[in-house]
């Protein structure tokens, strides 16, 4: 039974997916900044809905320009995160341009790229980030570098919240927790180690009950640290946030 619901949820997101590129493709350059982003949110609600992922949004994100900071869980995370704030300007690493349909998609969405291979590119995208936020953009970054499990948030990298501190911005912890009935952090969403796009697709679109809850807490002043003074501190700000409190 869950593979046919499986099946036609994978069916659904294809149709979905092939939609937003001829949307992009099509129109989307044509439309002011406030339709885009509609097209945006709009666009990734949906696609949480074809999956069966039901979203919680607890407070909201900074309305001006500033840096997200978030855990890092799964490949849903942006389109979680842009279904709650479409204004949000990620930071992406290189690889997810391989990714079939959505990696196209990620770039027409103005994406940052970075290659973590390379020490030195992160340098070129901290001066990116910090033009985007003088600009007025809000930019969000994953400082873990990779994916978690969803329980313990891995140690930030401080470098790119250098990009902050040099533009004297705001940062806003965001916490990303995916849920499934009976599992406080949900199985079906972890996205570690050797799993590919393609498995963590199906074990999503077979999912039961699979929730996402993205939790903007209130934006904390970078100006009166150095880089790895507040990746710590925002790192156990989040933790905080995501452990349950033992009672």
């Amino acid at each position: 039974m869950r593979t046919l619901v499986g099946v036609a949820r994978l069916l659904r997101v294809l149709g979905h997916l092939l939609h937003g590129m001829a949307i992009v493709a099509l129109s989307f350059k044509r439309l002011g900044l406030n339709e885009r982003q509609a097209r945006v949110q709009g666009w990734s609600a949906a696609l949480l809905r074809h999956l069966g992922v039901q979203l919680t949004v607890i407070g909201q994100a900074q309305p001006h320009a500033g840096l997200l900071v978030a855990n890092h869980v799964s490949w849903l995370d942006i389109t979680a995160i842009h279904s709650a704030c479409p204004r949000a300007r990620f930071v992406s690493k290189a690889d997810v341009l391989k990714w079939p349909l959505l990696g196209w998609l990620i770039r027409q969405g103005g994406t940052l790229f970075i290659e973590r291979e390379r020490k030195r590119d992160a340098m070129r995208v901290v001066h990116e980030m910090a033009a985007a936020m003088q600009a007025g953009d809000l930019v969000a970054v994953f400082p873990e570098g990779t994916t978690g499990e969803g329980p313990q948030v891995l140690p930030f990298h401080a470098n790119l919240l250098q990009a902050a501190i040099a533009a004297r911005m705001p940062v806003q912890p965001v916490v990303l927790r995916y849920r499934q009935p009976g599992q406080p952090f949900a199985e079906a969403a972890v996205y570690v180690g050797e799993t590919s796009l393609a498995q963590s697709l199906w074990w999503i679109a077979c999912a039961r009950g699979l929730a996402v809850e993205v939790c903007f807490l209130p934006p904390e002043d970078a100006t009166s640290l150095d880089r790895r003074a507040l990746a710590e501190r925002l790192r156990a700000t989040i933790q905080a946030t995501l452990t349950p409190p033992v009672v």
